[in-house]
């Protein structure tokens, strides 16, 4: 039976892949740093029927050492890795980066970044000893494709970073014909508290209107960008895979649906 480890799975898009992979009969471990949300996240997947297993493991991505446990632990309790997802991150305040306070910077780079970096480190260090290899993927975000806006500079920058990494340790593996594969995932734009929270500490981020506006259109649920990501991912054999989620066509589509229905994902936050 196979495993997948998603980093950041205790809610949001992590958590909704985490229940794909439950559907498709998969075994799931879930990561998170608060224990309390990590426990009642295994007991909801618990639920899911499916023939994998599912369990939990508290481990701070920013710290090798803990991601080295998260590592050996699911191995331990699973056998095997196939699928390693490096989806923790935080997003910062709408602020100049001269406006943050470095405990903030930090927190962008060192959760967005680094943990792709040293949680793919990881996962290739882990799969190399499989028989079967393994697939990585890292989650793409604003900034990825160059794109810049007042207040999401250390965001899109680290974003950006994990982009030209994850191409980067593609053609690494490919140049060592490794049996492991790294991916990018872009889920495009989501309605959950992500976009109105910084920091990963509950710090509100006061979106414009205008912002609002725009998310509000083209925004997606993280459920509906999950069942895409899952369905994707068992069917991709190749490496250096761009699995992206918000292509213009459906970027358009938004647009003209948006004549024809009203949501407010801001009501209550």
């Amino acid at each position: 039976m196979k495993t997948a480890v998603i980093t950041g799975s205790t809610r949001g898009l992590g958590f909704e892949m985490a229940k794909e992979f439950r559907r498709n009969g998969w075994n799931v471990m879930l990561n998170g740093m608060n224990a309390e949300r990590l426990e009642a996240a295994v007991k909801a997947l618990e639920n899911v029927n499916s023939g994998g297993s599912v369990a939990g493991f508290r481990a701070n991505v920013i710290s090798a050492e803990e991601l080295n446990a998260l590592a050996e632990y699911s191995a331990e309790k699973f056998g095997t890795v196939d699928i390693w997802i490096n989806n923790a991150g935080v997003n910062q305040q709408m602020k100049a980066v001269w406006e943050l306070g470095e405990d903030e910077i930090d927190a962008v780079l060192d959760t967005d970044l680094r943990g792709a970096v040293i949680g793919s480190k990881i996962a290739v260090q882990l799969m190399e000893t499989q028989p079967c290899g393994g697939y990585i993927y890292n989650i793409e975000g604003y900034g990825s494709n160059d794109a810049m806006m007042l207040g999401l500079n250390m965001y899109g920058t680290s974003k950006r970073a994990v982009t030209h990494f994850t191409v980067a340790l593609a053609k690494e593996l490919d140049e060592r014909q490794s049996t492991v594969r790294a991916g990018r995932l872009s889920p495009g734009i989501m309605a959950t508290d992500f976009l109105t929270n910084a920091s990963g500490a509950g710090k509100k981020i006061d979106l414009p209107d205008k912002t609002k506006r725009f998310y509000n259109i083209v925004a997606e649920t993280p459920d509906v960008v999950a069942q895409f990501f899952v369905k994707k991912m068992l069917m991709n054999p190749k490496n250096n895979v761009h699995i992206n989620r918000l292509t213009t066509g459906r970027l358009l589509a938004h647009f003209v649906t948006a004549l024809f229905r009203k949501r407010d994902y801001f009501a209550q936050t």
